[in-house]
């Protein structure tokens, strides 16, 4: 058997950056911010059933260049509510993780009835 590489040290270990890694995002968050398919943007599959989630044009193609805008999310979450699972047009699960990832791209501000920020 072969022995273990040696681990290397960078020459300036003053640099945090040059130390740790930069880090790798799961699998699922980059499956998720592949191009998609032509053909439907988002599925919403309750049980056995599949439904097109967006089937307005103009709003396909928001979605599919900046799935983090607000009426995109707002279908999204219209399907979770019906207990169904979000799903892109390639198959990939929209997950809580992916939904925060969009989250991270956008500053999302939910107003109470008093027009102040709700707390997240």
């Amino acid at each position: 058997a072969a022995a273990p590489a040696a681990a290397t040290t960078p020459a300036n270990t003053s640099d945090p950056a040059a130390i740790a890694p930069a880090p790798t995002p799961p699998a699922q968050l980059a499956d998720a911010a592949r191009p998609l398919p032509d053909g439907p943007v988002y599925w919403c599959a309750v049980g056995d059933a599949r439904t097109e989630i967006i089937t307005e044009p103009s709003l396909a193609r928001l979605c599919r260049r900046a799935p983090e805008m607000g009426p995109c999310q707002y279908e999204r979450n219209a399907c979770r509510r019906r207990g169904g699972t979000v799903l892109t047009g390639a198959d990939i699960p929209v997950t809580p993780a992916v939904e925060a990832e969009y989250d991270r791209r956008v500053l999302r501000v939910t107003l109470n009835a008093e027009g102040r920020a709700a707390p997240r």
